[in-house]
């Protein structure tokens, strides 16, 4: 199938940027509504219920609720039960370190997904790839500096938190054949609201408005920036798109700064160049291969 091209191409672009910065705004105010008196399980719940009402609002003004029916019940809840677990860690490193590591740190996502395909999907990986991988933990381990004071709880939700997604990334490669991006979509966030709910009675407590505020803005500008993540997949190729998430360092570093008066350290500055350009060779390593399967079946 040829790629899109032209204006598709470039709106694509534009919609995963928008969804990198409103991502990187939903974060600084996991942040702040933590600072604010929030727990973790508060946080959660008002995520993935206040992500229910722009999710359901887009449903309905596209492609109609009737789109959410499903026969794959069973996988749904298998998606949300990793999604919720990898979202506890990814918000629990956020809570831990500050924006910029802890941003850097879910950039290991496709050195994970590369690792978790060779080992569950046995699908061939060349030592140009291997050789990624092991580049993206050189620089995980710069950033980190092992015993050099970065809170060694924070590094592990961190690398649990993108292992966990790079798990979910292949469910969601499964679930894709035969489900809509709006059904997954709105399921997983229906199907979080039982569990999250459970967290929020044993942990609510009383807030100041202002934090009542964040988290119910967490929650929307996560159901938010899900939309456009989705919606630049259906315009744009992932070698085109996914690249674009790297800027979300940028807003993580200026809101880090803005709000918290903190900056990255030089041991990150040094560190995500090497996760990074392990992300984006894998990116390309992925696009060159397809193209060739491609070639090689119409041959």
């Amino acid at each position: 199938m040829p790629e899109p091209v032209g204006d598709r191409v470039l709106l694509a672009i534009v919609l995963r940027l928008v969804s990198v910065f409103v991502f990187a705004v939903m974060n600084a105010l996991v942040k702040l509504a933590e600072a604010g008196g929030a727990h973790l399980g508060e946080i959660m719940f008002f995520r993935q219920t206040a992500a229910l009402i722009p999710v359901t609002l887009w449903i309905a003004a596209g492609p109609g609720l009737h789109t959410i029916k499903t026969r794959r019940f069973g996988a749904h809840a298998l998606r949300t039960a990793m999604g919720l677990t990898s979202m506890c860690f990814v918000f629990g490193t956020i809570l831990l370190l500050p924006l910029a590591e802890s941003t850097t740190l879910q950039f290991t996502l496709p050195i994970w997904a590369t690792i978790l395909g060779a080992v569950l999907l046995r699908e061939q990986v060349g030592w140009y790839r291997w050789g990624a991988v092991i580049a993206g933990f050189v620089g995980v381990l710069i950033i980190t500096r092992p015993g050099a004071g970065m809170a060694p709880l924070g590094i592990f939700t961190g690398l649990m938190g993108a292992l966990l997604s790079a798990g979910v990334s292949i469910l969601l490669r499964q679930i894709g054949k035969t489900e809509g991006a709006a059904t997954t979509v709105f399921w997983f966030s229906a199907l979080s609201v039982p569990p999250t709910g459970i967290a929020f009675a044993l942990t609510a407590t009383a807030h100041p408005l202002a934090t009542w505020g964040w988290m119910v803005a967490v929650g929307l500008c996560g159901g938010i920036a899900q939309l456009f993540m989705t919606a630049s997949l259906k315009l744009g190729p992932v070698s085109r798109v996914v690249p674009m998430d790297y800027t979300g360092l940028i807003w993580a570093t200026l809101f880090g700064w803005a709000l918290f008066g903190v900056l990255p350290g030089w041991a990150t500055w040094a560190g995500a160049p090497f996760v990074i350009g392990s992300g984006l060779y894998i990116l390309w390593r992925e696009r060159v291969r397809a193209r060739q399967k491609t070639q090689a079946a119409m041959a």
